[in-house]
């Protein structure tokens, strides 16, 4: 396990995240609070968060396990 998350912190690995955490969270965030934005009531900020923070752990998460996974049929 510290392996893998050895391997998450890895830049290409974080910056990829980010981008996919980027895009999949302002999508999520349209959908999931769009009606309240335009509508100028309240944000739910947890809601907010998780959908840029799910996406990046999914998406390091993932990528850190094909590594680990190449990395050790190689060997």
């Amino acid at each position: 396990m510290k392996r893998l998350l050895c391997i998450a912190c890895r830049w290409p690995i974080v910056c990829s995240a980010l981008k996919v955490s980027l895009t999949v969270g302002i999508v999520l965030n349209l959908i999931n609070q769009g009606a309240p934005t335009f509508a100028g009531e309240p944000l739910d900020w947890s809601k907010i968060v998780l959908n840029f923070v799910v996406p990046y752990c999914v998406s390091s998460y993932s990528a850190a396990l094909a590594e680990w996974r190449a990395t050790r049929t190689n060997a």
